[in-house]
Order: C-alpha cells, then sequence, then structure tokens
C-alpha cells in the first residue's frame, strides 16, 4: 500500500475524532525497518517491533467497511506478523472513547496499564484519556 493510500483511509476512519496522518508521516514510519503495514485500502494496521516488544501504531478501517471482521483480521496478522519477529508484549493506544475499537482489543485479550489524561483532542467536545493496553503474545 502507498503511503496516500493509507492516508485516505487513516482520514476517513478518523474523521470525528482529531487529526488524520499525513502521507508525509506514512511514507517515514514505513522507512523503518521496523514497521510494517498489513492490511488493504478497506483496513489496515500499522505497527512496529523493536527488541521483544510490539506497538500498534495505528488501526484504521474505512467507514464504507465497518463491521466486517477486517480489524480483527489485521490485529490477527499483527499478532502473528509481531510473534514471528520476536515479540513477547504487543502493545497500543486508544481513545477512552472509541467503544468500536475497546471491544475489538479486549475480545482479543488486551489489558489496560496506563492512562493519559486529556490527550486526544477531539474536533468538538473536551480532549479524552488515552488508554495503553498491552498483551502477552503467547
Amino acid at each position: 500500500m502507498t503511503p496516500e493510500t493509507l492516508s485516505t483511509c487513516h482520514a476517513r476512519a478518523f474523521a470525528n475524532s482529531g487529526r488524520a496522518w499525513s502521507a508525509e508521516e506514512f511514507a517515514t514510519l514505513l522507512d523503518s525497518a521496523f514497521v510494517f503495514v498489513l492490511g488493504d485500502a478497506r483496513a489496515f494496521l500499522l505497527a512496529r517491533v523493536i527488541a521483544d516488544e510490539a506497538e500498534v501504531l495505528t488501526l484504521a478501517t474505512d467507514p464504507d467497511h465497518r463491521r466486517k471482521g477486517l480489524a480483527r483480521v489485521c490485529l490477527s496478522a499483527f499478532e502473528a506478523r509481531a510473534r514471528a519477529r520476536g515479540a513477547i508484549t504487543a502493545l497500543l493506544e486508544v481513545a477512552e472513547d472509541n467503544a468500536p475499537a475497546l471491544a475489538l482489543y479486549r475480545a482479543a485479550g488486551y489489558r489496560e496499564t496506563a492512562r493519559r489524561a486529556g490527550y486526544y483532542a477531539r474536533n468538538q467536545g473536551p480532549k479524552v484519556a488515552a488508554l495503553i493496553l498491552s498483551k502477552t503474545l503467547d
């Protein structure tokens, strides 16, 4: 996938919840040997593995393709790829008001380990906390 494709999907996925990432930001991230992307133009997951820790940098699903299990497929593929790269632990950050994402992550076995108050700005309304979730990769 091109950085432009990633940026377009990301902008659609996060249209109501803050700033979307630019194609240039995706290109910079993808230049790293530690970073990889899974999925397609409908839904993708961008992640990195450094040493024994894997991190979901972003998971985006185009609104026209939600509720089809695409994010779940991306998350499962991420965990498999992370394990193959030697990761023991996976972590991610999610806005506390993102109920669909929280349901996905909790169903996959992720648990809250920390909280950053007032981390995410919103187009309207107050900032919301970022929840740090983690999981041991078996």
